[in-house]
């Protein structure tokens, strides 16, 4: 049953956005494909202040991505990663495969409660955005070195009053990707979810980054918040949600829904 647990935990923190690994290893033999898509938009970003602008053109992303993951043992998961891509904006117009990234995570502790996870993967750049403040296309070869740290309560984070909470967890992951042809990147991610009886969950997460500056520019930054319901359903979870960049520097203010399916095997 424990084991079942933690499963189900590492898939949350599979699906629920631009990280790919989690504090959580799958448990040895068991597996997940995951299918997500999402749609965003944006009429206005950032400029290199961070203040906001009018972008020349409605920018439009859309993806439909899958993420596999299996337990190689009880504390190494083997992950993959690729999407197919279409979108246009003022200057470009493209459709193509985005990055295709493999990776392996080792389940560095875990205890009752609590996880810490490292993460290595190799990624092979597309014809799509391998990079939300790059143009389609540019960039060739990543390396991404990440580790993730994740504790579970009782309740809303261990508090007496819970609203209806059950259990909670936090996830907060920190990662270093080193970039071909794009500036190398440091990334913050974190993730708060809590369980409403066994077969709901809502979801709210923060994705935060930066890109190298460089010998004339500022790197770019971003802030993008996403918040999410999550339905379990046996092996099967259908989640729906909607993120919205918050903030950033040489970034488009995007949002849009985000929808993803995945079983459990």
């Amino acid at each position: 049953m424990r084991a079942a647990a933690w499963g189900l935990v590492a898939a949350t923190l599979s699906i629920a956005g631009p990280a790919l690994a989690g504090p959580w290893t799958l448990p040895q033999g068991q597996g997940q494909v995951i299918l997500k898509a999402e749609s965003l938009r944006a009429s206005d970003g950032f400029d290199e202040n961070g203040d906001r602008v009018m972008l020349p053109g409605e920018r439009r992303d859309h993806l439909i991505g899958v993420l596999a993951e299996y337990g190689l043992t009880d504390r190494l998961t083997l992950q993959f990663k690729g999407d197919w891509q279409w979108g246009e904006d003022a200057l470009f117009d493209y459709e193509g495969r985005g990055p295709a990234e493999v990776g392996v995570t080792w389940q560095a502790w875990r205890g009752e409660r609590g996880a810490v996870s490292l993460y290595g993967g190799y990624a092979d750049a597309g014809e799509g955005r391998n990079a939300g403040y790059a143009p389609p296309g540019l960039g060739r070869r990543d390396w991404e070195a990440r580790v993730s740290a994740g504790r579970s309560f009782d309740g809303a984070m261990g508090l007496p009053v819970g609203w209806g909470t059950q259990r909670s967890f936090v996830d907060v992951q920190l990662a270093r990707r080193l970039r071909d042809d794009l500036p190398d990147e440091t990334r913050l991610d974190a993730t708060l979810g809590g369980h409403f009886g066994e077969d709901w969950m809502v979801l709210g997460q923060a994705f935060a980054g930066q890109s190298d500056d460089g010998p004339t520019w500022k790197g770019a930054r971003w802030l993008s918040l996403e918040s999410s319901i999550v339905r379990h359903q046996g092996p099967w979870s259908f989640q729906a949600g909607w993120r919205e960049a918050v903030a950033g520097r040489s970034t488009p203010r995007a949002s849009g829904p985000v929808l993803a399916i995945w079983r459990r095997f």
